[in-house]
């Protein structure tokens, strides 16, 4: 499954990049992509960031239920994905060991890497009520808006 068409998705980066464009805010920035995404993508229920600072993810703008606010790296598909430096798709995140429950409707999970001048800045997460809601085609497209968060 994905969670919205490439049709779709390749619409979502430019209307991303088109947010971005000229604001160097990254709180402003990653409010609108959060919204954008949140309301955009099928069957999330979460979409926000979590910053890396001080050793540790920190929430920031998101869309959603009320989230945990700090995840220690490598903890958590959040944690994993900001310790690797690597995308983590998790089609089932019950199955998932060490998965941080904060929305008990969650069902899987995609979680972004987010850099700034080639170093973690933090992640994107995407939850999902959907069992196998993501895949590799949101991995791209995900990828993608998260780069021109600041470029």
């Amino acid at each position: 499954m994905v969670a919205t068409t490439k049709e779709n998705y390749e619409l979502l980066v430019e209307q991303a990049k088109a947010l971005v464009d000229g604001e160097e805010d990254w709180i402003a920035n990653t409010a609108n992509v959060s919204a954008l995404l949140f309301n955009s993508l099928s069957n999330v229920n979460f979409a926000g960031v979590y910053r890396f600072e001080n050793g540790e993810l920190i929430l920031g703008p998101f869309q959603g239920m009320p989230a945990c606010v700090h995840i220690q790296m490598g903890k958590g598909v959040c944690g994993t994905a900001a310790q690797t430096e690597r995308t983590q798709i998790v089609p089932n995140v019950h199955e998932f060991a060490g998965h941080i429950a904060c929305d008990s409707a969650s069902n899987s999970e995609i979680v972004i890497p987010i850099f700034k001048d080639q170093k973690l800045w933090g992640v994107f997460d995407f939850d999902s009520t959907k069992l196998n809601n993501f895949d590799e085609t949101d991995e791209k497209y995900l990828t993608e808006i998260a780069k021109a968060i600041f470029a």
